[in-house]
């Protein structure tokens, strides 16, 4: 048998070999990741914080109180993720859409919270959730997995403040969702999407990182002398001002207002490290 000698420096030259490399890489990074930061954080004392107590969230409140009538159900910790984003948009006329409105209770809660000059949208397979429109509620009845549906959606509708998909949970789901309403979002807007747990990968995380690297991209310019360096903004740099995870939870939030460049500019005299006087 004759063997086939491969030119190996060749290969690493093509653009398919350097895009498996880096594939690769940024696998093993989050490999290592996941690995070194398994291990649980601990105080400097060793010990897990006690007797803290959270100050009132009216979500929570709302929750709690709400011992019967139309069901809610919420993983607790998202109700601080929720107040922390969403508290802007209190006693405004915001346009706000909940997909996934199973018992009626949370649409109840958003009205409760948001304040009665707010407009709430529910989005919903189940045709029988129509009963749950009321003053200042308003039901759509459809598939969020159908870009269709979205479309016709957004002809009805104006631009929109919040979006929280608490729909379906599946990742093809939730991707075609952000693809639709994200765009539709009005600067400072904001967009969470919950339930994004799984075992062992998720792909809506997978397409949220991706959506999220964008944000880190530069292309150096020095318009103004080497004491100042711009980047005019990527479109999603221009729209998107900031990805958030928490568990279970992403949270994106649009630019307000957007912008066109960054730029970073120096102040001050002393520069160099032992120039301390």
């Amino acid at each position: 048998m004759v063997g086939t000698r491969v030119d190996m420096a060749a290969v690493r030259s093509t653009s398919s070999w350097r895009i498996l490399r880096d594939l690769w890489t940024v696998s093993s990074q989050i490999r290592r990741g996941y690995r070194n930061w398994a291990l649980p954080f601990q105080s400097s004392n060793g010990a897990g914080p006690t007797n803290i107590t959270a100050a009132a969230n009216p979500l929570e409140q709302f929750f709690d109180g709400n011992v019967a009538g139309p069901g809610v159900w919420k993983w607790r910790h998202y109700f601080d993720v929720y107040h922390r984003h969403l508290e802007k948009f209190r006693d405004t006329p915001a346009h706000v859409v909940e997909i996934g409105i199973y018992s009626g209770g949370s649409l109840r809660m958003w009205r409760d919270y948001f304040g009665r000059g707010t407009t709430i949208y529910g989005v919903d397979i189940e045709p029988a959730c129509r009963n749950y429109e009321a003053d200042g509620i308003r039901v759509f009845i459809g598939d969020q997995a159908d870009p269709a549906f979205w479309a016709a959606f957004k002809t009805q509708v104006p631009a929109l403040d919040v979006v929280i998909d608490d729909g379906g949970h599946r990742p093809e789901q939730q991707i075609i969702t952000l693809e639709s309403l994200l765009p539709h979002l009005r600067p400072g807007g904001v967009y969470i999407c919950e339930d994004v747990h799984h075992e062992r990968f998720h792909e809506f995380n997978a397409y949220v990182y991706g959506l999220a690297q964008h944000l880190h991209l530069l292309e150096f310019s020095h318009p103004h002398g080497d004491d100042v360096y711009d980047s005019h903004a990527s479109p999603v740099q221009q729209a998107v001002a900031s990805v958030h995870q928490y568990p279970c939870m992403t949270v994106i939030e649009r630019t307000a207002p957007p912008r066109a460049l960054l730029r970073s500019d120096k102040r001050g005299t002393q520069w160099a490290p032992f120039n301390l006087r």
